[in-house]
């Protein structure tokens, strides 16, 4: 049964995310994005669109809810709400199998939304990589990071609850970016299978010790670099040059 008005304003919440099995893509931009990913997973074709009367004409391919004003308004996220809200089923996006995807980030509890959209569309860009999260991550189907991502969550396979021992059974060749380790531009940098990236303020867990260790050189006058331009730096390297 399609979900009710309460129920769809519940959708801001994670647990209500996970208890009904859907989440909000807000705004034309996003809505266009998913549009282009049924092409390739035809799971998305059970989306549907929440519509004021503005878009009631609207042409495409998913099948449309009119909702007024103030009903938009309720189940929106934003000061002004466009109009235009894609209802999304989770399951749709965790069973994407792409053939294509050579390589995995896996990121260790990020946290800040606007980082984990930002990486979801570095990977969406170069293509060939899956986004894998551990416990205690941010919520990839929180609004912000969907709308941080720019449509790109339609486009990247991501795990979410994948803890650090399961990378050993399911990786070959594993590798960390730190502060210390052989510079990405190294030649064996490419020749992994999994690379893994440590929390906003904690870096890389002390679990992770004994992995392959690659560092982004800097000037050096400051000791960090943020996660989401990191990722973006080595999916540059890793898409940029074939593997050795």
């Amino acid at each position: 049964m399609p979900l009710s008005l309460d129920e769809l304003k519940k959708l801001q919440q994670k647990k209500y995310r996970e208890q009904y099995g859907y989440f909000l893509a807000e705004g034309e931009h996003l809505v266009l994005e998913l549009e282009k990913a049924l092409q390739h997973n035809a799971a998305l074709t059970g989306c549907e669109l929440l519509v004021t009367s503005k878009w009631e004409d609207r042409p495409g391919p998913l099948p449309k809810r009119l909702l007024n004003e103030r009903q938009m308004a309720q189940v929106s996220d934003t000061r002004t709400p466009q109009g235009i809200i894609a209802l999304v089923p989770i399951a749709a996006l965790q069973s994407v199998a792409d053939a294509q995807t050579r390589r995995a980030i896996y990121l260790h509890e990020i946290q800040d939304p606007g980082n984990l959209g930002t990486i979801l569309r570095t990977l969406a860009w170069f293509g060939g990589f899956r986004c894998l999260l551990s416990p205690d991550s941010v919520d990839p189907f929180n609004p912000k990071v969907v709308r941080a991502s720019m449509g790109a969550i339609f486009h990247v396979p991501v795990e979410q609850e994948v803890s650090l021992p399961e990378l050993d059974t399911r990786f070959r060749r594993l590798a960390k970016l730190d502060m210390r380790g052989e510079p990405v531009s190294a030649p064996g940098f490419r020749d992994h299978d999994c690379y893994l990236f440590g929390n906003e303020a904690r870096g890389v867990p002390a679990a992770a010790q004994e992995i392959s260790a690659y560092t982004i050189s800097g000037s050096g006058r400051i000791d960090s670099l943020n996660v989401a331009s990191a990722v973006t730096i080595c999916a540059y390297a890793l898409s940029s040059a074939p593997r050795g």
